[in-house]
């Protein structure tokens, strides 16, 4: 895609599902990938991905240069907690810009979290990433994960021109290796890369998603 689709465009909610009923697995227990613990759940749910999103990461790790690792951060978000992150920022949105419609304030906010409904993330699909060196210290891209196009003056996106060479290099390197194994990146967050869902199959131009919302009881 040349153009920055947001998650909130009708034509990624219009992507058909055809749920394959793939299993999520533990990212610790299941790969040796470093796992950050800041977004840590009871559950832990943070942790889990799809298998088929697992086994790309992992093969995008291999073509990193030596010298880097990934540093994984969130797969799995529960409908519930995401639809409590949507609504928690649409609501800041809308106290801050008193004069937007709703569909404005509903457009803005997916630039920073997704409506529930077509979540990458509570489908097992999507991934919050990082690098990091070869003793497991984490690099500097820029922004911290999952900072708001507010807090970061819009360093948050992929693309940002307000960013050092050395976070862009960093950017490149991120983006090389996960772009090669099939994962596709929202362009207002560096850090979030899918597999499977609705805003890859758009990205992509596949027939339909694999991986719908999906419950942990389910």
């Amino acid at each position: 895609m040349s153009e920055v689709i947001l998650m909130s465009d009708p034509r990624v909610a219009a992507v058909p599902v055809q749920e394959c009923d793939e299993e999520l697995v533990d990212v610790g227990s299941q790969s040796d990938l470093l796992v950050d613990h800041r977004k840590h759940d009871s559950a832990g749910a943070f942790a889990l991905l799809r298998r088929g999103v697992l086994d790309r990461l992992l093969e995008a790790q291999a073509s990193l240069p030596d010298g880097f690792r990934f540093l994984f951060v969130e797969g799995y978000r529960p409908p519930a907690l995401q639809l409590s992150y949507f609504q928690e920022y649409a609501a800041f949105l809308q106290a801050e810009h008193p004069q937007w419609s709703a569909d404005q304030v509903r457009s803005a906010a997916s630039r920073y979290v997704s409506p529930p409904e077509i979540a990458p993330h509570s489908a097992g699909a999507a991934v919050d990433v990082t690098l990091a060196d070869a003793d497991g210290r984490e690099l500097d891209l820029g922004t911290r994960i999952n900072a708001s196009p507010e807090d970061s003056a819009g360093a948050c996106f992929t693309q940002a021109g307000n960013i050092d060479e050395a976070a862009r290099f960093h950017r490149s390197i991120l983006c090389s290796a996960l772009a090669s194994a099939g994962l596709v990146n929202y362009p207002t967050e560096w850090w979030h890369w899918s597999y499977g869902d609705r805003y890859w199959a758009l990205a992509t131009q596949a027939p339909a998603a694999v991986y719908g919302q999906k419950d942990l009881e389910s």
